[in-house]
């Protein structure tokens, strides 16, 4: 029975996976056609996806240098990093799911973004979160270099993608990935902190900067939670 258990939420990982990088990767058509758009070259866009692979760190770029030119390299590298830094965070909650090996951990350093964090944190045994990090990350990959591909070649006849929705994938996917682990007040006191702290934010500082300030908030309740007080019971709506 346990080892059935254990083979269905591995195969509910690999779905799971194989959704949200279907999903996702359909927005690399709306990245794709921007860049050209802007004046990027195919060859240039498929550079951007291929070596740098964050989607919000794309955009920042090919925005920033658009309306500064070559002059505005620096602002450009500094607000794509700026927003990339998260996945260099995600590593301290994947390092223990990826495992040991020089090369595993290279691979996984270039496919560690929000989508393949996001699944594999959402599994319950070790065995299906490194199914589920695997999966989403290498289709993701594969999907979202594809997508950029055709929507730099195809250019501004698909129009607006926002109009299809493709925007909104990436953001439902992770309330679908999200919403079941909210089944106590802990994580929904988090979850709510996370997302007032990012609305306050917003106004008053760069791109890329709330999103850093939730994760630092989010990990520092982390190391409390699970170091300085492991043995404290998760509080219920109840308060028992």
């Amino acid at each position: 029975m346990a080892e059935e258990f254990t083979a269905q939420h591995f195969r509910q990982a690999r779905s799971q996976g194989l959704q949200v990088a279907l999903a996702v990767s359909l927005y690399g058509f709306s990245f794709g056609a921007l860049a050209v758009a802007l004046g990027f070259s195919v060859w240039q866009t498929m550079v951007l996806s291929l070596l740098m692979f964050s989607g919000a760190s794309q955009f920042a770029f090919i925005g920033i240098i658009a309306s500064g030119g070559v002059a505005a390299a620096g602002a450009a590298i500094a607000a794509s990093g700026m927003l990339g830094v998260r996945n260099g965070l995600y590593a301290l909650r994947l390092s223990p799911i990826i495992g040991e090996g020089f090369f595993k951990r290279l691979v996984a350093a270039q496919l560690t973004v929000d989508e393949s964090t996001a699944v594999a944190i959402a599994q319950t045994d070790l065995r299906s979160q490194r199914m589920g990090f695997w999966t989403t990350a290498i289709v993701l990959y594969l999907g979202w270099n594809l997508t950029t591909l055709l929507g730099a070649i195809v250019g501004d006849q698909i129009g607006d993608v926002r109009a299809w929705g493709l925007d909104a994938m990436a953001a439902a996917a992770f309330l679908g990935l999200l919403w079941p682990r909210l089944s106590s007040l802990e994580p929904r006191s988090v979850a709510l902190g996370a997302g007032v702290l990012t609305l306050v934010l917003i106004p008053f500082v760069p791109a890329g900067v709330p999103i850093l300030a939730v994760a630092v908030v989010a990990i520092a309740t982390a190391l409390y939670r699970h170091r300085v007080d492991p043995h404290k019971p998760e509080r219920t709506e109840g308060g028992s």
